[in-house]
């Protein structure tokens, strides 16, 4: 009873319920705030105040002091209290204080705590339950008595009476906690069930993460590989840059001496004729004739050693070719180091696999071109001998199957208003003129198809793919091992249209089915 008396303290005199956010007055008393405020707005008319146990009487309204102690004393009262709170179902017989029930009695209609359950117990031997406010759906609606039994045949609980003189007279009963228990051995192979097939999902979902870490941890990776691959890039070349830029400069000084070297000869070369030209001009300008001849005669008057030097026909030039030389061989060399680069970076060089069209898979309204890399319709029939491995619908094969490594080629599609393209397993029925053997509408085969909408297509299911731009052409590549499909539109840039993930077990080859008016081309 020590946790009833300790409640009757922690409760509000207005509320009557656990403090919620107690505050005091000066008079001492706790309130909820809630409920005080709501109180005081009550007298605020009346234009006097007033605490609501005591009467202390306030002229003006009273100020609200928080109590953060009890506050924490309420709360730790309310965790040590959570069927009380859960449930709200008390004891019948605690009216002072509520009190949580332990059991309901359902001949008494009653809940108890473990004092008043102690003495029923000594009295009766009625039938008790754990503690509920919902004693009529125990009873019979008809009898009014306990349902203790449950019928079979009707999958009905009943009481006594209607097993003895009810509507359940003369049936097979048997009582509810051996039926309950039966239920219950046969749901445990259902939970069973469940618990393993919870754990799967849990197996499934930690997988997904380990996988999302995983791949994490790969781009990131992945990154840095690119990172440094393009760092050594920029070095080699800023290398080669900077060689030939040294190579300018180099001409660059070596033309600028020369040119400064002549135009020195020839600064020098002015001074010297413009010396003759005043000795000159000075012999013209004696007026006596005899002093004149003599000066002429005696005289250098020749305009020998005038001839002009260091014309700029002699000035070097810059060697262009020699910079086009430097910058081709560079060129080659990077292109040399950028594969040897992306090796030593672990950047596999996927260079197109040699894919040819099998003429021998051709369905007959298929004609396949001279170099075996083209395959368009013919409403003409070509009339080739039939045999295990021709379609009799419009696709064709790959004369090479894939059964490991990685492979990459790529596909033309311009000239196709609509087109399939994609892999198909050696074991593809082909002798069948109908959807089931079309590639992207069986197990056997994976493939991208066209016809208005783009669709990623495997075993008659189509996801709908959406592309900014017409497809032009298609890149497929195929990790046999890792089990993935995947293709790739090709135009200004790269982008992923979809990845297939399989167990590859036999043999793959490159498929595509010609529709009307179609051309297909595999890039060499």
């Amino acid at each position: 009873m020590a946790s009833a008396e300790l409640r009757d303290e922690l409760n509000c005199s207005i509320c009557l319920s656990l403090y919620t956010d107690p505050v005091s007055l000066r008079c001492g008393h706790f309130f909820c705030r809630s409920c005080i405020v709501s109180a005081l707005d009550a007298q605020e008319a009346a234009g006097v105040y007033s605490c609501p146990d005591c009467r202390a009487q306030y002229p003006e309204r009273p100020a609200l002091e928080k109590n953060r102690k009890l506050r924490n004393i309420v709360e730790r009262f309310s965790s040590t209290q959570p069927e009380m709170e859960e449930t709200r179902i008390f004891c019948t017989f605690c009216t002072k204080s509520p009190v949580p029930a332990v059991k309901s009695c359902l001949h008494c209609e009653t809940s108890m705590c473990e004092e008043h359950l102690a003495a029923h117990n000594k009295s009766v031997n009625h039938n008790l339950i754990e503690p509920t406010v919902s004693f009529m759906d125990r009873k019979c609606s008809t009898h009014m008595e306990v349902l203790k039994y449950y019928c079979p045949r009707d999958n009905a609980c009943i009481c006594v009476s209607c097993w003895v003189a009810g509507a359940h007279k003369g049936h097979d009963v048997e009582l509810l906690d051996v039926v309950s228990e039966k239920k219950k051995q046969e749901l445990r192979p259902d939970i069973e069930r469940l618990k393993f097939k919870n754990e799967d999902a849990k197996k499934r979902i930690q997988n997904l993460k380990d996988h999302g870490a995983e791949q994490e941890k790969k781009s990131s990776g992945l990154a840095d590989k690119v990172s440094d691959l393009f760092t050594d890039l920029r070095k080699k070349l800023d290398d080669l840059e900077e060689r030939i830029q040294g190579e300018i400069s180099r001409q660059k000084d070596q033309v600028s001496l020369s040119v400064s070297d002549l135009v020195g000869q020839v600064e020098l070369h002015m001074k010297e004729v413009s010396k003759k030209i005043n000795s000159l001009e000075g012999l013209c300008n004696i007026s006596d004739p005899l002093s004149f001849l003599q000066n002429v005669n005696t005289g250098d008057i020749s305009a020998g050693g005038c001839d002009v030097i260091g014309d700029v026909r002699d000035a070097p030039c810059v060697d262009e070719g020699l910079v086009s030389q430097i910058l081709h061989k560079g060129i080659l060399k990077f292109v040399d180091d950028l594969i040897d680069m992306k090796m030593k970076r672990q950047f596999s060089v996927m260079e197109k696999s040699d894919i040819l069209l099998d003429i021998d898979t051709a369905h007959n309204k298929i004609i396949i071109s001279q170099d075996l890399r083209s395959a368009s319709h013919t409403s003409t029939s070509q009339n080739r001998p039939d045999g295990p491995k021709r379609f009799k619908c419009r696709q064709v094969l790959s004369s090479r199957s894939f059964s490991s490594g990685r492979h990459y080629w790529e596909v033309d599609v311009t000239q196709a208003s609509s087109w399939m393209v994609g892999v198909a397993g050696e074991s593809l029925e082909r002798k069948v003129n109908d959807k089931i053997s079309y590639i992207g509408y069986n197990e056997k085969s994976w493939a991208i198809i066209f016809s208005k909408n783009l669709f990623a297509s495997h075993n008659n299911i189509h996801k709908l793919l959406v592309s900014d731009s017409p497809v032009r052409v298609v890149g497929v590549y195929l990790d046999y091992e890792a089990g993935r499909l995947s293709v790739y539109q090709l135009c200004d840039a790269i982008t992923h249209l979809h990845t297939f993930t399989a167990s590859f077990s036999e043999p793959l080859y490159a498929a595509l089915h010609i529709y009307d008016n179609c051309v297909i081309k595999i890039i060499k």
